[in-house]
């Protein structure tokens, strides 16, 4: 079987297994109707939260990344190591899914708004309320909602609205009338794709079933469209800095650049890797040695950072280039660049502007560097 065989089979069977699960919730969705129209039961009204009308449902609001197309002359020319790498070339966005004027209609009644502080951002995941029937305690939700934590490579987290209208983690001890599920759009790795957004919406059915409650899902080929836009984002965001330090002359030996990397502030990983913690858990960059496990000596350190990963007040490229200076003049070695030429001083200032035109265009997209929108995407 070739590999263009292979492919349509898969691509027909992810299609194959949308139209299904379509079909299959619509079949769901008129049983329930006329469940409720035949129902004769009455919510509780010691449980039912004051002032949420019979029916409400919050709307959906889908991600949006821009107002406006991006200039690509605007983005940061592409450089090995020595300045910020781009994976792919900057392409302008198109509005998303919660612009007014892409013409969605509003739906009944307003959805939480994004808040940074809460586990699901409307931003950066797919956001899929979860009408109850009647309202349910946390201690009997939480069982329910264990079995669902990832599709494929992407985190799904749970919020509830309490009788106060707030949001919150869902948590024992909680009364909530509406759940929100939310599912990452995308990571480094890809966006949400159709066999992931199907198994989510088998899993959450069952969960529905479990709790009472009807899940609003919203259509696939939308939250396809914009997984896509959010990972062309997080691609044309993906930038790794790095300078390097070589030796002078012998090259050094990796028993004795431990000892002298400890001094310096650096923490050695179980992994392997040495990591310069910004003193609050987090990290500002790393430091690889270039050398196999089993070498003994090494000419070449790379200092790298990750720079959507590290908030701009951290100043995590000033601080790597102090420490690339101060190792080399330690060790006898010189910054250079991947082409092993120097770099001077205007050099780095000049990389220095870059960085901060990168923080400011990500702030643009509100999703800053370091942030936890940030750290959750890029990882």
């Amino acid at each position: 079987m070739t590999d263009l065989q292979t492919s349509l089979f898969i691509i027909g069977g992810a299609f194959l297994v949308g139209v299904i699960s379509y079909n299959k919730w619509q079949e769901y969705k008129a049983k329930k109707s006329v469940e409720r129209a035949f129902s004769g039961s009455h919510d509780d009204v010691l449980m039912t939260p004051p002032g949420k009308d019979e029916g409400e449902a919050p709307v959906r609001h889908e991600p949006k990344l821009f107002e406006s197309e991006h200039d690509a002359d605007a983005m940061m020319a592409a450089v090995p190591h020595d300045d910020i790498e781009q994976s792919a070339e900057q392409q302008a966005l198109e509005p998303q899914i919660g612009n007014p004027s892409a013409g969605v209609p509003a739906a009944a009644a307003p959805a939480p708004a994004a808040r940074r502080d809460l586990p699901v951002d409307e931003l950066i995941d797919c956001a899929i309320p979860l009408a109850l029937e009647a309202p349910v305690r946390g201690d009997k939700i939480l069982p329910a909602l264990q079995s669902l934590r990832h599709v494929g490579n992407k985190p799904i987290h749970f919020i509830g609205e309490d009788a106060n209208g707030d949001w919150e983690p869902v948590a024992h001890g909680g009364v909530y009338s509406t759940l929100l599920a939310g599912v990452q759009l995308a990571n480094r790795t890809n966006p949400l794709n159709e066999i992931e957004y199907s198994e989510l919406v088998s899993r959450l059915r069952q969960i529905a079933d479990d709790l009472g409650a009807e899940p609003d899902l919203p259509d696939m080929m939308e939250v396809m469209h914009t997984a896509r836009s959010l990972h062309q984002f997080v691609i044309e965001h993906d930038a790794q800095l790095g300078v390097n330090i070589q030796s002078n002359g012998a090259p050094w030996a990796i028993s004795t650049l431990q000892a002298a990397l400890t001094r310096q502030g650096f923490d050695a990983r179980p992994e392997g890797r040495m990591v310069m913690s910004d003193g609050d858990g987090g990290l500002l960059f790393s430091l690889s040695t270039n050398a196999s496990a089993v070498a003994e000596t090494t000419s070449r350190l790379t200092l790298l950072l990750d720079v959507p990963r590290v908030a701009p007040d951290r100043d995590g490229y000033g601080a790597m280039v102090a420490c690339g200076r101060s190792l080399a003049a330690r060790l006898g070695g010189v910054l250079v660049d991947d082409s092993n030429q120097p770099l001077a001083d205007v050099q780095l200032a000049e990389i220095a502007g870059q960085v901060d035109a990168f923080y400011r265009e990500m702030d643009a997209a509100e999703i800053p560097a370091g942030s936890v929108r940030a750290l959750r995407l890029f990882s």
